[in-house]
């Protein structure tokens, strides 16, 4: 009697476990599709790009900035009322720079007033730690340089080889990055090279907008070189994400799709492939724009979905960042940049040149007084130097583990 009843009671353990399991695994399906349905509005036209990416052309007016409560009555501004004033010298030269696209172009372009929108697709959203979690970055993932006073702990598992500017008011910056497409040794790592804008103190409040090319299998599936931005109001915490994978930032251009393959890209040795990113802060209107090469304006950040950022930025950095998960121990050697470190020079190492600032004229000039961090320099190092043709630029990067960074 006693073991058909422990039988019974064990049988009726299972059966609810497996009823549990069937609810919960319904439930998250269910919050896939609600989410993949947020993020794909329907599109006026798709493109299938070569490398499988699906591009799809969505009006302007449907994008998903358009999902936020604050948005639900904008009218989308589609030009800005000023652009940054270039001051008259020889860092503005851009000769001998190979026209750079995007590799969906090869099969076809958007319509005007639409946006191509790089589709979600359910692999995207189960490879995240959550559909809560994804399209966003770590907490407490910003490169904190010696100077900086900050209530935030090191994030263990990010490290960075950077150029920066603190201690005045910045209204943007620029810089011109060649494009690589570095070694991922896990697929929860990432390699990105980018510029951030930031305001705030380096607490849960931390303001920062940020531009540049990633390697990032666990966000996009594969290991394919991505333009990319990224925004934040409270140090990565609730607010902002990549690309446009939730609502705040605004695109306007037609030509060019965040999150989406760049091509052609550098050879180690050989042809240089640079990309140009600018991001300002519009005096009059306030919105944060930004610009991709000489041609394209993206679209913009409303100035509402900041605090600090609402005024000026407090510091730029320029430079690059991995993932360091240091699986059984040993440092990743997931690359950074070309994954050579910067003594190598032109046509090995990755380099920003032309590193520019904002200032509160609106004036693009170099930066005064440009420091330099890295967590370990035996693992990935930054170098910064100045001349006629690139001004103010850094060669940074590294090949994570090697017998200086075991």
């Amino acid at each position: 009697m006693a073991t058909r009843l422990t039988f019974s009671l064990l049988m009726a353990t299972l059966a609810f476990l497996w009823l549990s399991c069937g609810m919960a695994a319904a439930r998250k399906r269910l919050e896939v599709q609600r989410h993949l349905k947020r993020l794909n509005k329907p599109p006026v036209k798709t493109i299938t790009s070569p490398d499988g990416d699906i591009i799809d052309c969505v009006h302007v007016s449907h994008q998903p900035a358009f999902d936020h409560p604050f948005l639900k009555n904008h009218t989308v501004q589609m030009r800005p009322a000023f652009f940054p004033e270039r001051t008259a010298n020889k860092v503005e030269s851009l000769k001998n720079s190979p026209s750079i696209a995007q590799l969906w172009h090869r099969n076809g372009r958007c319509p005007e007033n639409t946006v191509p929108v790089r589709r979600t697709k359910r692999d995207d959203l189960l490879r995240a730690s959550s559909v809560k979690r994804y399209g966003r970055k770590k907490h407490k993932s910003i490169p904190m340089p010696l100077t900086v006073d900050s209530d935030l702990p090191n994030e263990s598992g990010h490290q960075h080889a950077i150029a920066y500017v603190e201690g005045d008011r910045y209204y943007g910056a620029k810089a011109t990055i060649n494009v690589w497409k570095p070694k991922i040794q896990q697929t929860n790592e990432f390699s990105l090279s980018q510029l951030w804008i930031l305001g705030g103190s380096f607490g849960e409040d931390l303001n920062s907008i940020e531009a540049g090319w990633q390697v990032s299998p666990d966000l996009y599936g594969d290991n394919n070189t991505r333009l990319f931005t990224y925004w934040t109001s409270d140090a990565y915490q609730a607010t902002g994400c990549y690309n446009l994978l939730c609502a705040g930032f605004i695109q306007i251009s037609n030509e060019i799709a965040m999150g989406a393959s760049i091509f052609p890209l550098s050879d180690y040795g050989g042809s240089q492939y640079d990309i140009s990113i600018l991001v300002w802060k519009d005096p009059q209107e306030g919105h944060w724009w930004i610009q991709f090469g000489n041609d394209y304006v993206l679209g913009y950040w409303p100035s509402f979905l900041f605090s600090y950022l609402t005024e000026s930025a407090s510091m730029i950095q320029w430079g690059g960042e991995v993932v360091n998960s240091e699986l059984e121990g040993e440092h990743t050697s997931t690359g950074m940049g070309s994954g050579h470190f910067p003594e190598e020079g032109f046509g090995k190492a990755s380099y920003f040149r032309n590193i520019q600032i904002v200032d509160g004229s609106n004036n693009l000039r170099a930066p005064k007084e440009v420091g330099t961090f890295t967590e370990q320099s035996s693992c990935y190092d930054v170098q910064n130097g100045n001349n006629d043709d690139w001004g103010h630029y850094i060669y940074y990067g590294g090949p994570g583990r090697n017998t200086g960074c075991p």
